[in-house]
């Protein structure tokens, strides 16, 4: 009898320590959740998934001036056919604009978002050379269409403005967690590089002048 009570009490000793065991690699697992969680395993994907998000806005932006150039030109041909230059190099330009594109998972190379960015300012200065144009035709000026389009190209200018200046922001903000510690660990682990960004000079950045 002394002997099942004597085995009966280690079972329930081990048991108790089994059951403690148990219960201090749970409250071992949620600290270490929570550590991790904290330590900013998440922040490299959430600011990379902010950045992505910002450059398809910036591709919506382009876009749509793209789509307004058409009516543009043909607008202008209607006043100004003699113009044939400038309008060719509007028509041309917009072509090179909309071929190159950067996808999101070209981010990472400088050069793909270089020949973007070249190819959207070659855009920009045919139009600005447009829209000079029509200072020689006031009768173009005046045309309700053609103040229509001058209207939703400077909204649409702005916008382009405003989404460049947010991507940059968001390149920003994740090539710096990218770099430093201790997002720099984490960026191993994610095999993360840094963002490309726009490297055009200020002066360049500036939408052109659309106002009359």
């Amino acid at each position: 009898m002394t002997g099942m009570l004597y085995r009966t009490t280690i079972s329930l000793r081990r048991f108790d320590t089994l059951e403690f065991s148990a219960g201090l690699r749970a409250v071992a697992a949620v600290a270490l959740a929570i550590m991790v969680a904290g330590c900013g395993i998440n922040t490299i994907p959430t600011l990379e998934e902010q950045a992505k998000s910002a450059w398809s806005q910036v591709q919506n932006q382009y876009q749509r001036r793209a789509e307004l150039i058409p009516n543009l030109v043909e607008t202008v041909k209607g006043f100004a056919k003699q113009e044939r230059d400038v309008l060719t190099q509007v028509v041309e330009a917009r072509a090179k604009a909309t071929q190159i594109q950067v996808n999101a998972d070209q981010l990472t190379d400088p050069e793909a978002l270089r020949r973007f960015q070249e190819a959207q300012q070659q855009l920009s200065g045919a139009l600005g050379r447009l829209i000079a144009v029509s200072e020689n035709y006031p009768e173009l000026k005046s045309n309700q269409n053609f103040l229509a389009l001058q209207s939703q190209l400077e909204g649409t200018e702005n916008r382009i403005a405003v989404a460049r200046r947010d991507y940059i922001q968001a390149v920003q903000a994740y090539n710096t967690e990218v770099r430093t510690f201790p997002g720099r660990l984490w960026a191993i682990v994610w095999g993360a590089k840094p963002m490309a960004t726009f490297a055009a000079a200020e002066e360049q950045q500036k939408p052109p002048q659309v106002k009359f």
